[in-house]
């Protein structure tokens, strides 16, 4: 019998005390072809209840379609050792459960234009089966949540682009989702805008809701993320703790010399680069020695003319550039 958005309305709440800290997504051995191309290959890894679980990788490395394997929206390729368990339910024959136990942020802004903020979300509360009664104490919480209280009448051409951000994960989150994805929730928006979304997002995690999160920003993937998997050309490249993968794969400082003056004068501290000590990358222009010597790095800056260098920290960019590599593919 063809069932129907709203029957799924009673599935029980299956979060306890005793779920807590354990694996609620399991991803094994999964791949997507599309004809003779790879956008998934064999990946594998677990996610935490009431954590945020985050993809980093270029254009082109498969986070969307493999985020669409997990919300039923994509197939994935059937192989004997393939699993997909999103709490308990697989995608490839549970699409309607996954979809109502899971609220989702997409990249573009598909709200409707024409109505106001409250009539969106009263709209879309209909597939929730949320009666008209009760929509206006569900929804108006999240908007004051969203810090969108105010604009409830407000037509959707007319609010700015972080406001119609926050009313799209406003929107997901209707049903008390258990699940939240988001795919690159940020871009494009103003740092204050930034910040405000990722302290909402702390909040769902410690309120107990799970996030997976597709972002370019490798700072928001360190802000909230519990743990990241990179991903380049459908492969998995690197999987860890973003604090834990700075300490163990990269080294701690980083010299950039970006000035053309500051540069010519590498030739007077080339006796200084130990190849034991400094590990020397270049591109764009841009000189970079790396170093887990702070005292080293500033040696060598002090034989270099002001201004057109910089030492500091390194960051998960770093990484995330050492790993996928600093040129441009086909797809950016």
């Amino acid at each position: 019998m063809l069932r129907k958005f709203s029957d799924l309305c009673s599935i029980p709440d299956f979060k306890t005390e005793d779920s807590m800290g354990k694996n609620v997504i399991q991803i094994k051995n999964v791949f997507k072809n599309y004809g003779d191309f790879t956008a998934v290959n064999d990946i594998s890894f677990d996610v935490e209840e009431s954590s945020c679980y985050g993809f980093l990788g270029p254009n082109g490395a498969g986070k969307t379609t493999l985020m669409n394997i997990i919300y039923g929206r994509a197939r994935r390729d059937l192989k004997k050792k393939s699993v997909v368990d999103i709490f308990g339910y697989d995608p490839q024959h549970n699409e309607l459960e996954i979809k109502y136990l899971a609220g989702v942020v997409p990249q573009e802004n598909n709200l409707d234009e024409e109505l106001n903020v409250m009539e969106n979300l009263v709209i879309y509360s209909k597939f929730y089966n949320i009666p008209a009664a009760k929509s206006a104490k569900t929804l108006e919480p999240l908007l004051d949540f969203m810090e969108l209280g105010d604009k409830k009448k407000v037509r959707i051409r007319e609010l700015s682009g972080g406001m119609k951000r926050r009313l799209i994960i406003a929107r997901a989150l209707i049903h008390k989702p258990r699940l939240l994805i988001l795919d690159e929730p940020t871009t494009g928006l103003d740092p204050q805008v930034r910040h405000t979304i990722w302290e909402k997002l702390r909040q769902l995690k410690n309120d107990g809701t799970t996030i997976l999160l597709t972002t370019h920003y490798m700072e928001e993937a360190f802000q909230i993320c519990d743990k990241i998997l990179i991903m380049d050309k459908g492969k998995k490249i690197l999987e860890g703790e973003p604090r834990d993968l700075l300490n163990t794969r990269i080294e701690s400082y980083v010299l950039e010399m970006t000035d053309k003056n500051c540069r010519q004068g590498t030739d007077s501290i080339s006796g200084l680069i130990d190849e034991k000590n400094v590990r020397k990358d270049e591109a764009g222009g841009i000189t970079f020695l790396y170093s887990n010597s702070f005292e080293h790095l500033k040696k060598i800056s002090e034989c270099l003319m002001p201004g057109g260098f910089y030492l500091r920290q390194t960051t998960l960019e770093d990484l995330f550039l050492r790993i996928t590599g600093r040129h441009l593919n086909e797809k950016q």
